[in-house]
């Protein structure tokens, strides 16, 4: 019975030693990590934004087809090619539409003639003979302008100035309303131009983001495989809803890209930071600086190596930092606490297992940005 009390007597005394030796091994490591680290008061500008996704889009696109029916005679451009505003594209045989103004032409110069024979000075003439002159006049000249338009429309041209993007035409084919013979089609795909380097992102935005977004405001664009963020600015806001994929509203919102670019992409899709407010000169210090005792706010203050409690009044936060209202100046140290790995404990805080001061304010997450919150940092 002895020896075996002392059998037991001495595992219990190597455990004991085994777990000293494992204390000691990691009670560096866990130190290290707790360690504070001073940081400065800084002022910076701080950014409220919403955030948007949406599609790359051509600033600007006209579809372009003839208003008159005919043969297409000729195409003059193909895809690829950039072209200015009113430059022909097409044409189609206006030799029926020539006829045609012709005609009108003479019935208006019949119309002046019967309008000129008619003798206001005499009894024969009555207020309806020249009544009805003088409307055949106007309307021989109504059909003189229609048939003089049909001519001028028999050759599309380019409303806008950019680049080619699609050509449905090709000579011989039947285009405008007129009914085809029998079993000929009639070609109504015309050319698509839209403008070169100028881009728009349409975009949508959520209703409870909505009212904060107005045309005018500076956006951040951060097109898919293409450029880094570029400038824009907010043009339209839509105000019918429509439903997105999960069935929650959303707006239209159409945001312009600043300038020409060779670097964006029509088609790609965009992520949109809107800036809705943005404040200059504020005052911030790491929001892991902080500490609560009852109503009041507190940071450790260094100067010189010593540390000592210092109270502060604070306002906004923006995500891993915390605007500091009075209390502290821009340039003054404040020691902030250190997350340990895995949730540990931190100075002045509990640990992910609970623990630590009362009233303390551990942020574990770090406070990272979130869509439609708060940033640092100029644009």
């Amino acid at each position: 019975m002895g020896r075996r009390r002392l059998l037991v007597l001495g595992i219990v005394a190597v455990l004991a030693a085994g777990g000293g030796v494992a204390w000691w091994l990691l009670r560096p490591a866990a130190e290290e990590a707790a360690t504070p680290v001073v940081m400065p008061v800084t002022s910076s500008t701080q950014r409220q934004t919403v955030s948007a996704t949406g599609t790359v889009e051509p600033a600007e696109q006209a579809d372009l087809s003839f208003a008159v029916s005919g043969e297409v005679t000729e195409v003059l451009v193909a895809e690829g090619d950039v072209v200015t505003a009113g430059q022909a594209l097409a044409a189609v045989d206006d030799s029926l539409l020539a006829a045609q103004l012709d005609a009108a032409e003479s019935e208006l110069d019949a119309a002046q003639a019967r309008l000129g024979d008619i003798d206001t000075d005499t009894d024969t003439a009555s207020d309806t003979d020249e009544a009805a002159a003088q409307a055949a006049v106007t309307s021989a000249e109504s059909k003189l302008t229609a048939a003089q338009e049909a001519v001028d429309q028999a050759t599309l041209t380019a409303t806008i100035g950019g680049t080619v993007v699609a050509v449905g035409l090709a000579v011989g084919d039947r285009v405008g309303g007129e009914t085809p013979a029998q079993g000929e089609d009639t070609e109504t795909v015309g050319i698509t131009v839209v403008s070169t380097n100028r881009f728009v992102v349409s975009a949508k935005v959520g209703s409870a983001d909505v009212d904060q977004v107005k045309a005018g405001l500076d956006a951040d664009i951060t097109p898919v495989g293409g450029a880094g963020t570029v400038a824009g600015t907010v043009t339209s806001v839509g105000l019918v809803a429509s439903a997105d994929d999960t069935g929650a509203a959303t707006f239209p919102v159409t945001v312009d890209v600043t300038g020409e670019r060779d670097d964006v992409y029509a088609g790609s899709s965009a992520t949109v930071e809107i800036v809705v407010s943005e404040r200059t000169g504020v005052l911030t210090v790491p929001s892991l600086a902080l500490h609560t005792e009852g109503d009041t706010t507190y940071v450790y203050k260094v100067a010189d190596g010593a540390r000592a409690r210092a109270d502060v009044r604070v306002g906004e936060s923006f995500g891993q930092v915390t605007e500091v209202v009075s209390g502290l100046a821009e340039g003054d140290e404040v020691e902030v606490a250190t997350p340990a790995p895995g949730g540990g404990r931190v100075p002045g805080g509990g640990g992910g297992g609970g623990g630590g001061r009362p009233g303390d304010v551990i942020i574990q997450d770090g406070g990272g940005m979130k869509p439609g919150g708060f940033q640092s940092g100029g644009r």
